[in-house]
């Protein structure tokens, strides 16, 4: 295929060759609003382009609390069931840039025969690039469902007011309600409020009361919390038994630069990464690039994400993925101190 095609004719190409009847759309395990949105609306463009084409939506385990509000708003079915790979003519995995990230999945996924499509705001993991029949990656896009609100614009197909909110909701969900925006989000957001898009009450749709277990996990988290000082930052490491994400959030919160948060049930490794701002403009550090990746490496999984959010899975032992990890941090901040 053409390199200067727009990503949407790359898409119908591939869709086109193989004759499309059934088309799986997977999301990371725990689908987060992003994935959930995106993927609703992905199916939509989908039904334009084809009326007949049969799509389903999976999620291995279950999807987000936050998320199963808007699956009732949208009416949206994800399969949590293990789907019939076999079947698909072609599978997107979507806001998922890590085959570890759909659990027993993978094997499923690095099996099929079908093209798959790879459409994600993640810096591209090499191991999924190798299995990826086309991969729509573009890291400086806010959330997925600004990738695909560009895919609607790039296709000239108009959106309907229940996909508009979705990708809203999604990427306000993505961007901690646009603290994390770009220019070309806001532009984005101004066109989908002209479509009709009532801020305030879809916004009232992300605030959820945090649950007891959470609220657990996050002062364990604190509690259990080994701090120290790499070049004059903050990291710290912790591990509690779920909400690793939350966790690390919450440390941040507290005052940390960089919080990493593991958990491990035999020898398998789940840990979640979080960084403010001043560390990854002060040090250059991408978490996801390099961190993430080299920790899922060593740990013979896979691991990726953003500058300042990222994720790692793999076997092992977890005192010695920190250790790793702070063997990392001490290469990467040698020569970038804080001033």
């Amino acid at each position: 295929m053409c390199r200067n095609k727009k990503d949407i004719r790359k898409i119908k190409d591939i869709l086109d060759e193989v004759n499309a009847r059934f088309v799986l759309i997977l999301c990371h395990h725990n689908a987060d609003p992003d994935a959930v949105c995106s993927s609703y609306a992905l199916s939509k463009l989908m039904k334009y382009f084809k009326p007949e084409i049969e799509v389903e939506i999976a999620s291995p385990e279950s999807v987000s609390k936050l998320s199963k509000s808007l699956l009732e708003r949208f009416h949206i079915k994800i399969v949590n069931d293990k789907p019939n790979f076999s079947r698909a003519d072609a599978i997107f995995m979507v806001d998922t840039n890590t085959v570890q990230q759909l659990d027993e999945w993978s094997r499923d996924v690095l099996e099929a025969s079908s093209p798959i499509i790879i459409i994600d705001h993640h810096a591209p993991h090499p191991e999924t690039e190798k299995i990826a029949t086309l991969s729509i990656c573009h890291e400086d896009a806010s959330s997925t469902c600004e990738i695909m609100y560009n895919l609607f614009r790039e296709a000239n197909v108009p959106l309907s007011k229940d996909v508009a909110e979705a990708l809203f909701l999604g990427t306000a969900f993505d961007t901690k309600h646009f603290v994390l925006a770009e220019a070309s989000t806001f532009k984005m957001i101004a066109n989908l409020i002209d479509l009709g898009v009532n801020v305030r009450e879809a916004l009232q749709l992300l605030v959820t009361p945090m649950d007891i277990s959470e609220r657990i996990a996050r002062l364990k988290a604190c509690g259990r919390m080994k701090l120290m000082r790499i070049y004059g930052w903050l990291i710290v490491f912790s591990h509690v038994g779920s909400f690793q994400a939350s966790a690390a959030r919450a440390l941040i919160d507290v005052g940390a630069n960089l919080a990493i948060v593991g958990s491990q049930e035999k020898n398998e490794v789940s840990i979640s990464m979080r960084s403010d701002r001043e560390f990854y403009t002060g040090t250059g550090v991408h978490l996801g690039k390099d961190l993430a990746k080299p920790l899922g490496e060593y740990l013979r999984g896979m691991g990726g994400g953003h500058s300042t959010s990222a994720g790692v899975n793999g076997t092992g032992d977890l005192e010695s993925a920190f250790k790793y990890a702070v063997r990392l941090l001490r290469e990467k901040l040698r020569h970038k101190p804080r001033r």
